[in-house]
């Protein structure tokens, strides 16, 4: 084994173990699991009673998986009280109302609640739009599920179909100068209510939401200690790719005091998950939106499901969320939550506590740290500085390259070394015929060893190289940055850049044509093609041959629906690499390679230098009164 090859052996068993110890959790992750661990029995009871409501409840109410029908917009006319009061019980006058919009606005968001339910409604980002230039709803009212469902004196109560009352008249409250407050209270009898109140900021995605139980220990049970809120949401497109869309539209959650989860978005079957633990909020995402419902403190337990739809269906997927939300029995207590309407943008979603910004998503340990601490960083600071996004990826690229060209000379050099023993190679080939691969085989490592050339020492650059690749595929389709930005010949460099829409659709590669996955492509064969022409290892092996228009052209149908920063930052990469290995080329000159190693394989080796331990054995066997046999 000569040198080279041990030096990459030791890299890659560095890299694993470096790996390794990246990804070891701290103490203090191991006490909290094992917290949390210890916490799961406790919760199974917790669980058992939560269960057990579920199904009582779904035999008395109807399980909703269509997009719900809406309640009249008015509930008027000769109503008897007395069926109400059957019905509804404490709850009756909160069973005839007015459907009434209030609208909470400030300069970066429309927030409308509905009077029905005292819920929001809908949500409008004012600094977005779709792709197709209409105003960018996160949901609206006729896909949209939020209430309270638990029994108040043996009748199912549902508060997304009761009527509260807000405090104010205005139907629309400007956010300015300071936070505005809007209150909705559900009368419950006598003093009894639920109230839910929204405080808006200026400039601000977040919205407090607090809700409040005054005197409604006497109505629930004190049996439980949470009560169930339902929140079904029906994802909209927003974007021109729905494939990758949906591919990147998931539902994230947060463990209490624990890492953040989330569901497979390629998943194409109903996903669902009972967490029986405490979560600190749940995130419906978009590709480059999100609502997030948060809690100050935690919530005691949720079950949440995922489910996909495909052309035609205007929605995109349904999440839905049963929440276990805290619940005391005392006079007046109240829950405190927050709403999240806005961007996955990591330095928006950075300045929020909780680690929201893991809604960006970017990708593995390394990956995410390579992101977070240099191309974030890097991308952010050129943006501020240059107005084209498309000359901002060509120097983000020169950059990155420039700091692997160590390894790409290093590649380089090694490829031109195979090169230069190909007239051995040959020779060896010849005298070796073909069905003798074993032997042929042994008599060419032998002459790489004594010539002392790795074979991986071409590979091995590049394979150290591959961790970046990884994080760049993560950060340009999840830069919201990118969204709706021009560049050349792509209108949006967020999606595939079209310049052919085909009439037809072809399997995994889609319908219609990208140019940036074109030029990526055929740089991609060309730079391979110029880099392993007249070597050894393509001589060798003609299968590669073959691999070398495989793969790119694979990598052309996969890449065709992905976002054109990502092709054209893959397409720069290639182009760069071969000017660097055309550099490379003028500071490696192949006759005095040749003469050197040449000259190698002419050296004897030297012996064998006995290990410490091996001399320790002999040492110690002496010492025994073994002694070796004499060379004659």
């Amino acid at each position: 084994m000569d040198k080279n090859t041990i030096i990459g052996i030791l890299i890659i068993a560095a890299l694993l173990v470096g790996y390794g110890l990246l990804n070891r959790p701290s103490k203090e992750e191991i006490a909290e699991r094992q917290r949390i661990q210890d916490s799961i029995a406790a919760a199974q009871l917790e669980e058992a009673a939560r269960r057990a409501a579920m199904d009582t409840l779904q035999e008395q109410t109807e399980v909703i998986k269509e997009v719900p029908e809406q309640v009249s917009e008015e509930v008027t006319g000769e109503v008897d009280q007395d069926d109400l009061a059957d019905q509804f019980g404490a709850f009756a006058e909160g069973a005839v109302g007015e459907k009434k919009f209030i609208t909470l606005e400030n300069d970066l968001m429309k927030l409308k609640v509905s009077t029905l339910g005292g819920r929001p409604y809908s949500v409008e980002l004012k600094d977005y739009q779709t792709h197709d230039s209409l105003p960018l709803i996160l949901f609206d009212g006729d896909s949209t599920v939020f209430g309270f469902t638990f029994f108040a004196r043996n009748r199912s109560i549902n508060t997304n179909e009761l009527f509260f009352t807000p405090d104010r008249e205005e139907s629309e409250i400007m956010v300015t100068n300071g936070p505005e407050i809007l209150s909705m209270t559900l009368p419950a009898g006598g003093n009894s209510y639920i109230k839910y109140t929204y405080t808006m900021n200026p400039s601000d995605y977040m919205v407090d939401f607090d809700i409040q139980f005054y005197e409604m220990q006497e109505l629930l049970t004190d049996r439980i200690n949470f009560l169930d809120l339902n929140w079904d949401v029906y994802m909209r497109p927003q974007e021109k790719g729905r494939v990758i869309e949906s591919q990147n539209t998931t539902i994230f959650f947060k463990h209490y005091q624990d890492e953040v989860d989330r569901f497979n978005p390629r998943k194409k079957e109903i996903t669902e998950q009972d967490i029986s633990t405490r979560v600190e909020w749940i995130g419906y995402k978009h590709q480059f939106f999100s609502t997030v419902l948060l809690a100050e403190d935690h919530f005691s337990n949720a079950y949440i499901s995922a489910e996909q739809f495909e052309e035609p269906n205007k929605y995109l997927k349904l999440f839905t969320s049963q929440i276990g939300v805290p619940y005391q029995p005392v006079p007046d207590y109240t829950v405190d939550m927050a709403y999240y309407f806005g961007p996955n943008h990591f330095q928006t979603l950075n300045r929020y506590e909780h680690e929201l910004q893991r809604l960006v998503s970017l990708g593995g340990p390394f990956s995410r740290l390579f992101n977070r601490y240099f191309i974030i960083p890097v991308f952010n600071y050129l943006d501020d500085h240059i107005a084209s996004y498309g000359l901002i990826i060509l120097i983000l690229t020169i950059l990155i390259k420039l700091i692997l060209f160590p390894l790409t000379f290093r590649s380089y050099k090694s490829m031109a070394k195979m090169r230069v023993l190909k007239p051995e190679i040959d020779a060896i080939n010849e005298k070796i015929p073909k069905d003798k691969a074993m032997e042929r085989q042994q008599a060419t490592m032998a002459l790489y060893k004594k010539a002392g050339v790795s074979p991986l020492g071409g590979c091995l650059p590049m394979v150290l190289q591959m961790p970046i690749l990884f994080a760049m595929f993560r950060f340009f389709p999840s830069s919201i940055e990118l969204r709706q930005e021009k560049f050349l010949w792509a209108t949006d460099l967020s999606t595939y850049d079209s310049i052919l829409d085909l009439p037809f659709n072809i399997p995994m590669y889609g319908d219609h044509v990208s140019l940036f996955t074109l030029l990526m492509t055929a740089s991609t064969i060309l730079t391979m093609k110029i880099s392993n022409q007249a070597s050894a290892s393509s001589q060798q092996m003609p299968g590669m041959k073959g691999m070398m228009y495989i793969m790119p052209v694979m990598f052309m149908f996969i890449l065709n629906n992905f976002s054109a920063a990502l092709t054209y930052y893959y397409f720069l990469a290639n182009i760069i690499t071969f000017g660097q290995n055309q550099i490379a080329k003028r500071f490696v000159d192949e006759d005095a390679l040749r003469a050197r190693l040449e000259a190698n394989t002419k050296k004897k080796s030297p012996p064998k230098k006995k290990s410490g331990f091996q001399k320790r054995l002999e040492d110690m066997a002496k010492q025994r009164g073994y002694q070796p046999p004499k060379k004659k």
